[in-house]
C-alpha cells in the first residue's frame, strides 16, 4: 500500500499540505494533538489566505482517548456598537452589507480559540512553547508561499467586487495584479501581527502590547467593531483568567469550552483525535 491511513510518527491533515507539515513536525518534537492543531491553524491562516485569516472564527472538537469530546467555540461575540441605531445612522435600514467596514460586526474570536487549545495542551503535558508553534507561520508569512491555483482563481473571480474594500488591493494584488501561479506571495502585515501575538503571549519582551497603527487603522474604517469596546462586546464568558492573551490592548474576541453536539448545523468543523496508535498516544486528524 503507498499511501498507508495509518503513521507510526503522527499524522496531521489540512486543507493545505503546509500547514500539514507543520503539524506533523510538531508532534515528532514531542508536541501533543492540541500543539501541533495550533501550528497548523497558524500556518493555514498564511498558507490558504484566500480562504483562512486571522480575523475569524474556529471551532474544535477535541477526543482524548478515555474522556468524553469536548469542544471549543471560538466564535467572536457581537460587537459592543452593533444596534439597528447604529446602522440607521449610517443609512442602513433593511440588511447588513455583505462587504467593507459595516459588515464586521463580530469581533474575531480565532485567537482565543488559538489560546484555549494552548491552555488546553498544557493541561495534557505539552511543553512547546507558543513561539515555537507560531515559527513556520511567521516564516511563510515574511518570506512568502507559493501562490496556488485556487488562490489565483479565487483572487481573480472576487478582485471586481473586493478591490474597492479598503486594504485589500494592498494585501491581495501586489503590483496591482492578482499573483500568478506558482509566484512568491509574502505578507508582512500578517508576518508583523504573529511576531506581536508570539512577543506578548510567548515570551516577555520590551514592545507594548498595543498595535498603533491598527488602532489608526481601525478608527478609519466605519464598522462597529473598534478597538476600545473590543473587551465590552463579550456576550460569553471568559474560559479563564490566567494567562490572558492580550494582542491589541483589549482580549481578541472570547471563547468557551462545551461539550459538543453529534451532528447538525452547529456540529463542530475542526475534528482533533488522539490515538494510541502513534507517537504518545497522539493522532491529530482535522476534518475541514
Amino acid at each position: 500500500m503507498l499511501n498507508p491511513t495509518r503513521g507510526t510518527r503522527g499524522m496531521a491533515v489540512a486543507p493545505h499540505a503546509l500547514a500539514a507539515q507543520s503539524a506533523l513536525a510538531v508532534l515528532r518534537e514531542g508536541g501533543n494533538a492540541l500543539e501541533g492543531m495550533v501550528a497548523a491553524a497558524a500556518t493555514i491562516a498564511v498558507v490558504y489566505p484566500h480562504m483562512n485569516s486571522l480575523g475569524g472564527d474556529s471551532f474544535w472538537l477535541v477526543h482524548v482517548p478515555g474522556r468524553e469530546p469536548r469542544g471549543i467555540d471560538a466564535c467572536g461575540a457581537a460587537a459592543h456598537a452593533a444596534s439597528r441605531d447604529w446602522y440607521s445612522a449610517r443609512g442602513i435600514e433593511r440588511s447588513i452589507p455583505f462587504r467593507g467596514g459595516v459588515a464586521a460586526n463580530t469581533v474575531a474570536g480565532t485567537l482565543s480559540g488559538w489560546q484555549l487549545a494552548f491552555e488546553g495542551a498544557k493541561e495534557l503535558g505539552g511543553k512547546l512553547p507558543l513561539s515555537r508553534l507560531l515559527d513556520d507561520a511567521i516564516h511563510y508569512a515574511e518570506r512568502g508561499i507559493p501562490v496556488t491555483a485556487s488562490q489565483n482563481a479565487a483572487t481573480a473571480a472576487k478582485r471586481v467586487e473586493l478591490e474597492p474594500q479598503a486594504g485589500f488591493a494592498e494585501a491581495f494584488l501586489p503590483g496591482g495584479g492578482v499573483p500568478a501561479t506558482g509566484s512568491r506571495f509574502v505578507q508582512p502585515r500578517i508576518g508583523a501581527t504573529l511576531r506581536h501575538i508570539r512577543c506578548v503571549c510567548g515570551k516577555p519582551c520590551n514592545k507594548r502590547s498595543g498595535d498603533p497603527e491598527l488602532v489608526q487603522r481601525t478608527k478609519m474604517l466605519v464598522s462597529p467593531v473598534w478597538i476600545s469596546a473590543v473587551s465590552k462586546s463579550s456576550i460569553m464568558p471568559k474560559p479563564s483568567e490566567s494567562s490572558a492573551c492580550q494582542p491589541i490592548n483589549e482580549r481578541h474576541g472570547l471563547c468557551t469550552a462545551w461539550r459538543p453536539p453529534a451532528s447538525g448545523p452547529t456540529a463542530p468543523r475542526t475534528v482533533l483525535t488522539t490515538s494510541p496508535h502513534s507517537p504518545r498516544g497522539d493522532l491529530l486528524h482535522p476534518r475541514p
